[in-house]
């Protein structure tokens, strides 16, 4: 696939990958893949499960790194550089790229303490600024007004879609530029669902934004640009108008359409 396929047509690039291969021990997961994330887009990745969609994203933000036995070669850029490099961090490289994971996972702490967790890590802010930042990261998840005056509870006491919007306010309080989401919604009910998806084209206008989802209308609505996996491959990317409604390779056609996955 060519850089200019690669590409939406009209926007920056804010990471881009060059054959990637993921693999687990004899297990290949991801090969081969190439494309680009524009900046201050949605990128939707869909696909059967077991495709790799997952296994890609955890591979933006070095999250892979934590796995035993994984080995990751190619090239993945930040900004023109190599998050892969050695003399890369990878702890600042997930400063740089937050991520949110299917299920909400607060910390049995306070509200205020969950979402001032990754402010305290190397570093001591001023309980002023910290106040602040938790107070903006909170507004960002539109979580403020439900708990403004409740931050010293337990974030374990929050709805299942309040817990979910606490831990993408965690993620947003070191104010990173991209957002990797794996399956956000996907444990959630219709209603939650709709706040984690208008809190998507929100924070699209700051940050650049990667979502891994089964749901192909969550997919439609949400994102510009569509990426197809199967079995460990990237089959298409391009707009997600085009590929849900003219898509070029007869795999993504059969899946959107429900002939499998």
């Amino acid at each position: 696939m060519s850089p200019a396929a690669r590409r939406p047509l009209g926007a920056t690039t804010k990471m881009s990958v060059a054959s990637l291969f993921v693999d687990y021990g004899p297990k290949r997961a991801i090969a081969d893949v190439s494309l680009d994330v524009a900046t201050h887009q949605v990128l939707a990745l869909i696909g059967p499960s077991g495709c790799g969609k997952s296994t890609f994203l955890r591979s933006l933000n070095r999250m892979n790194d934590t796995v035993d036995g994984v080995r990751v070669t190619g090239r993945v850029e930040l900004d023109g550089e190599d998050i892969y490099a050695g003399d890369v961090d990878p702890v600042h490289v997930r400063r740089r790229v937050g991520m949110v994971f299917q299920r909400s996972n607060p910390f049995p702490k306070s509200i205020f303490d969950n979402v001032a967790y990754g402010l305290r890590i190397g570093a001591s802010p001023r309980r002023r600024e910290l106040e602040e930042r938790v107070e903006r990261a909170l507004r960002q998840a539109a979580l403020w007004d439900e708990v403004k005056d409740r931050l010293g509870e337990s974030g374990l006491g929050l709805s299942g879609g309040q817990q979910q919007r606490l831990c993408i306010a965690r993620a947003l309080a070191v104010e990173p530029e991209v957002l990797l989401m794996d399956e956000p919604a996907s444990a959630l009910d219709p209603i939650a669902t709709a706040k984690i998806e208008e809190l998507i084209a929100e924070l699209r206008e700051a940050l650049t934004i990667v979502i891994v989802t089964h749901n192909m209308q969550q997919a439609a609505r949400v994102s510009q640009h569509t990426a197809f996996f199967y079995m460990g491959r990237l089959v298409e990317v391009g707009e997600t108008t085009t590929i849900f409604t003219r898509p070029r390779e007869r795999e993504t056609e059969d899946y959107i359409t429900g002939r499998f996955g």
